[in-house]
């Protein structure tokens, strides 16, 4: 892409700003957006952008890039990057233009206008009726601690994360409630070796996704058979050490397999849980809630998806006689 003819007036490059934006930010974020914001920097936006001067970052310069960014700019295969990456892009790339205009770098941001390509919505994997039974009927035979962790997500909508770093002391079978107040993730090192990561148990991805979740009967008697008397120590395990979020996914897709279900990711496992809570007439804001969301409208836009048996009794209540 080539680059415009300088501006005197703001004599600073793009590239420079995202550096202050970033150490400005650095101390109020967590270990895991600090990753992502520098890894978006200087692997996406900076090869591109960072020689333009601060006044050329503009419309005309972002929608050739963020087209071309579509097409093109997955650095580990042939595809480009997702709708969401590039949204996260340029909140970036806004809020450095922002930061420069505070630190008078900049005289005024300007009014950027951006054009997102259409991208095709994956549809999410939901577990019908008749495959959550399935799964559960192989998860309940000789179950195990892994085994115990599926179907606890299943009746919780735990992220995997949240199921990694639970531990026995955050359950209460007394009061039928689960407490998440950690997550576990793997983090890049920044300051080594580009490819050197580090797991980091922290607090939850949010102040919303710290909260406290109903556990219904099912899941209870099948948490009091493995109970452990030492509760510092992981459900996953029953020990002190936790597996992590990746040999944990590695687990489930065996688990998926051996009950001869089709291929599914983790995270189908929560969007399960909200459907079937929307199938059984859960209020709204309560599952909102459960799930850790901000608004109910995440809830509504992502992990809501309705059965054609649940859309069929919905429009069967329309009989009048």
């Amino acid at each position: 892409m080539a680059r415009h003819s300088k501006n005197r007036t703001n004599a600073m490059r793009f590239g420079k700003v995202l550096d202050l934006w970033l150490e400005r930010k650095k101390i109020g974020l967590k270990k895991s957006s600090y990753a992502k914001y520098f890894n978006l920097i200087n692997n996406h936006i900076k090869p591109q952008l960072g020689d333009y001067w601060i006044r050329e970052v503009d419309s005309a310069v972002l929608n050739p890039y963020i087209s071309e960014k579509y097409k093109t700019g997955n650095r580990k295969s042939a595809g480009g990057l997702s709708e969401k990456t590039l949204k996260n892009i340029v909140s970036l790339i806004k809020s450095a233009l922002q930061f420069a205009k505070e630190e008078r770098l900049l005289h005024d941001t300007p009014a950027l206008s951006i054009i997102f390509p259409r991208e095709k919505s994956l549809k999410m994997r939901v577990f019908s009726k008749t495959e959550q039974a399935v799964l559960e009927k192989y998860l309940c035979t000789r179950m195990n601690t892994s085994k115990l962790g599926v179907f606890m997500c299943l009746y919780t909508g735990l992220r995997i994360g949240e199921i990694c770093s639970l531990k026995w002391q955050d359950i209460s079978l007394d009061n039928h409630t689960l407490t998440v107040n950690s997550t576990m993730q793997r983090i890049q090192l920044l300051d080594s070796s580009p490819t050197k990561t580090k797991i980091f148990i922290t607090e939850p991805k949010s102040n919303c996704s710290a909260r406290t979740i109903p556990l219904p009967d099912i899941l209870v008697s099948k948490l009091q058979s493995f109970r452990p008397a030492d509760q510092n120590t992981y459900v996953l395990t029953g020990k002190t050490a936790y597996i992590e979020p990746r040999t944990y996914h590695n687990h489930f897709k065996a688990h998926i397999a051996a009950a001869g279900l089709k291929h599914a990711n983790f995270h189908a496992t929560r969007h399960t849980f909200a459907t079937r809570c929307v199938e059984v007439g859960f209020e709204l804001k309560s599952l909102s809630e459960i799930l850790g969301h901000a608004n109910v409208n995440i809830t509504l836009n992502r992990y809501i998806h309705p059965s054609l048996e649940l859309k069929r009794n919905n429009m069967n209540k329309l009989c009048v006689s």
